[in-house]
């Protein structure tokens, strides 16, 4: 998805499906800023690359969907513009620097400004994924979230060795099944809440599933192994056909909610 400098008439994308519980979210999937921010000041090739969105998690989460029947809810717009996946109380929901990169259009943001991303871009994401929780239950039916994320291999001066990488609060039922299979099959070196942690307050799946007591879990894949699509297609098929061993092999834990806590402070 490069950036286009275009409005967005909707600040998400939903792929609906029938008589499904899974729902695939994808928080960074997005590198679009509309015309009137003026890239926030940044150029077109820092707006292509990870402090913008996550690469290669919107097709990924995509062909996941087609292949796991799945309902999917995307961002539509950049993590620059304000970040999705953090409480807009968090400072870094705005953020005035990535990656050691100053973001010039955000660095005398007003509280007006804040707010109105707030409105137009945040709480309609968010929204939109409660609406979809919200008629699940309606119908007695359980919720899986499986938040899809992409990270890169090189961080500053470290060179990170996972390749696939599961993110978990204190609800294991679904990462703990899923973190020994791929252990298991030894394709991939697998993380285990790294590079980053599973639990922040506030953050996507803490207010949607957390919070509930849903079950959940959050995919972290080395974004050179989904930069294109035979890529993509590859991580898909294995991950989905990982995620229905455990979602089969767990299914009736799964159906429940059931209130965990979290490790956030």
């Amino acid at each position: 998805m490069g950036n286009k400098e275009q409005d967005i008439t909707q600040p998400y994308i939903i792929i609906k499906s029938d008589k499904t519980r899974i729902l695939l979210i994808c928080d960074h999937a997005s590198n679009i800023i509309p015309s009137k921010y003026a890239n926030l000041g940044l150029s077109e090739k820092l707006l292509s690359e990870h402090i913008s969105y996550d690469i290669g998690a919107a097709g990924l989460t995509q062909k996941m969907a087609n292949l796991m029947n799945s309902q999917a809810i995307l961002s539509n717009f950049s993590r620059l513009l304000i970040d999705p996946n953090r409480s807009i109380d968090d400072p870094t929901s705005i953020m005035r620097f990535a990656d050691k990169f100053i973001i010039p259009g955000n660095r005398s943001i007003t509280d007006q400004d804040a707010m109105l991303r707030i409105d137009q871009f945040y709480n309609q994401y968010h929204n939109k994924i409660e609406e979809v929780i919200i008629s699940l239950l309606n119908d007695n039916i359980v919720p899986i979230l499986i938040s899809i994320h992409s990270f890169t291999r090189k961080f500053r001066d470290k060179i990170r060795p996972w390749e696939i990488s599961i993110l978990w609060d204190s609800d294991d039922r679904i990462s703990a099944s899923l973190i020994d299979l791929l252990e298991r099959d030894n394709n991939y070196v697998i993380g285990n809440n790294q590079p980053y942690k599973g639990y922040l307050r506030g953050d996507t799946l803490y207010t949607h599933a957390t919070s509930r007591g849903l079950p959940h879990v959050l995919i972290e894949i080395r974004n050179d192994l989904i930069a294109d699509d035979d890529g993509q297609e590859k991580i898909a098929n294995y991950l989905t056909k990982k995620l229905c061993q455990v979602i089969s092999i767990n299914h009736k834990n799964l159906s429940k909610m059931k209130h965990y806590g979290t490790k956030s402070i």
